[in-house]
């Protein structure tokens, strides 16, 4: 039903791999939010001079030369199943929101973007390994992370926000001066730290620390 797709909006957002089914027909870009870890480790990556492969939750790790296998349950298999649309698929965290946003509206022209927190799963944690699943857990950094993309898409000139875009958008302003503590100290924040990864925490709160643009090509992110 185009209800669901947020027909009529030049910017939507939508969680999860149902958010990708639901806006993958109507927008020209996709653009792929997830904070904690997947879409931080990929700029990094990127940054780095690598290029990443996504791997899917219960795919396998094909890999050559400077390309990186990178598995997950939420962002790498999203980014796999986005592809599958057609649409330009780019991934986003608090480090390259702004970039992210100027690449997917100049790839877009006058279509939509969508934009899609993948969220967290129930019963799926750092030792779970894969195939592990559960019912999606909407999460604050990929809140955040979405609403720091429609934010910056707003004030790059965007119009016509879905009200699900806008309510992320204004949840970005508002919490923008705390983002850090608040992606810290959010339960997947605290799992990352008491799991010994800390420092990629503190990586992904470093907000608009980055220029990279992430895109998928071919099954595999590379800059944009």
């Amino acid at each position: 039903m185009s209800v669901f797709r947020q027909a009529g909006h030049d910017v939507r957002l939508e969680w999860g791999a149902e958010g990708v089914a639901a806006l993958g027909a109507g927008c020209a870009v996709l653009v792929v939010v997830d904070v904690l870890s997947f879409s931080t480790r990929v700029d990094l990556a990127l940054a780095e001079g690598h290029r990443v492969r996504p791997v899917h939750w219960l795919g396998e790790d094909p890999s050559e030369g400077t390309e990186v296998p990178l598995r997950s349950p939420n962002g790498a298999t999203l980014s796999a199943e986005a592809a599958a649309t057609g649409a330009h698929v780019l991934t986003a965290c608090l480090r390259n929101a702004h970039a992210v946003a100027e690449a997917a509206l100049a790839l877009a022209g006058d279509a939509p973007v969508g934009v899609v927190p993948c969220g967290e799963r129930w019963g799926v944690h750092l030792r779970a390994g894969p195939g592990a699943t559960g019912p999606l857990r909407p999460c604050v950094e990929d809140h955040l992370g979405a609403g720091a993309v429609v934010a910056a898409l707003l004030d790059l000139g965007a119009r016509r926000l879905s009200p699900e875009a806008s309510l992320a958008a204004l949840a970005w302003r508002a919490a923008e001066p705390e983002a850090g503590a608040l992606v810290a100290g959010s339960a997947s924040g605290r799992e990352l730290r008491e799991n010994g990864h800390g420092g990629l925490v503190g990586h992904a709160v470093a907000v608009g620390s980055s220029r990279v643009v992430p895109r998928l090509r071919e099954g595999v992110y590379e800059r944009g």
